[in-house]
């Protein structure tokens, strides 16, 4: 086997959803792929890096795999062993909710050289692009960053544990388990705190609501929120509102750039 063909794996984290939100170390990654197995929430626009690989979709989303875990373990090392380097593309960050630990375990066990490049979690960067802080002086010290569907295919006990702290809570996988989450925070405090919630952060399809614990489900409801989002709970939210988001700097850039396309016409014109 020459070295070109050498087996080997590359756990890549692809971001929360925007194309230029992703790492140059995990472009390089890409251009470098003989197969690519990729994720059902990573931007599909990122796979014209992978120009010479081989491109296979194993997502998982809930009650719908298209391969199952154990499958893809599989996969993964069947392609490395005759193809050579296999690049598996993540959503957000591998090592937050991402399963990549176990998938390198696995391949090391055969002989498979393994590598890993961090991305950016949804967990941080969906909050940052709208505005909201995680930690704030005198308002948040820290944050937790929670699953909200355990394997068990339950709302995971550390929520109930986060919700009686002052620490933003951050929660991937929960809009499932909403009225759980609602009715925990409404019996463990006495207040009703800011929370925002989160769809397709950072996409051009971004939609958001912002209420309180004791409004989110309707205002939910009401604007057709629904997976994947991620849900933030705290007082940082309330302070969103005082920041210029990265989604409206976005939007006003591309206004700027459309208003001042006109003006030159119109020069041209007159």
């Amino acid at each position: 086997m020459t070295t070109a063909n050498k087996p080997k794996l590359t756990i890549v984290g692809a971001g929360p959803g925007d194309l230029e939100l992703i790492t140059l170390k995990a472009v390089k990654a890409l251009e470098n792929a003989d197969v690519v197995l990729y994720d059902a929430l990573v931007n599909e626009e990122l796979l014209q890096y992978a120009k010479q690989a081989e491109i296979i979709f194993v997502g998982k989303r809930f009650g719908c795999h298209a391969y199952s875990q154990d499958q893809i373990n599989d996969l993964i090392v069947s392609m490395a062993k005759s193809k050579g380097h296999v690049v598996r593309l993540k959503g957000g960050d591998p090592f937050v909710f991402g399963r990549g630990s176990e998938e390198i375990d696995f391949a090391s066990q055969f002989g498979i050289e393994t590598a890993i490049v961090p991305g950016i979690s949804s967990a941080m960067g969906v909050p940052a692009s709208n505005g909201i802080s995680l930690t704030q002086r005198k308002v948040a010290e820290s944050f937790w960053v929670i699953t909200g569907t355990t394997s068990e295919h339950k709302l995971s006990k550390d929520v109930s544990l986060a919700s009686q702290s002052s620490a933003t809570v951050v929660i991937l996988m929960g809009m499932n388990k909403l009225d759980e989450i609602v009715a925990l925070y409404q019996n463990n405090r006495n207040d009703d705190l800011p929370i925002a919630i989160i769809q397709n952060g950072t996409k051009t399809t971004q939609k958001k609501v912002i209420g309180t614990i004791s409004t989110i489900t309707k205002l939910v409801e009401e604007n057709q929120i629904a997976s994947p989002a991620i849900i933030v709970i705290g007082e940082v939210v309330k302070n969103a509102s005082k920041l210029t988001s990265y989604m409206e700097e976005e939007l006003c850039f591309d206004s700027f750039l459309e208003e001042e396309f006109i003006l030159q016409n119109l020069d041209e014109v007159i």
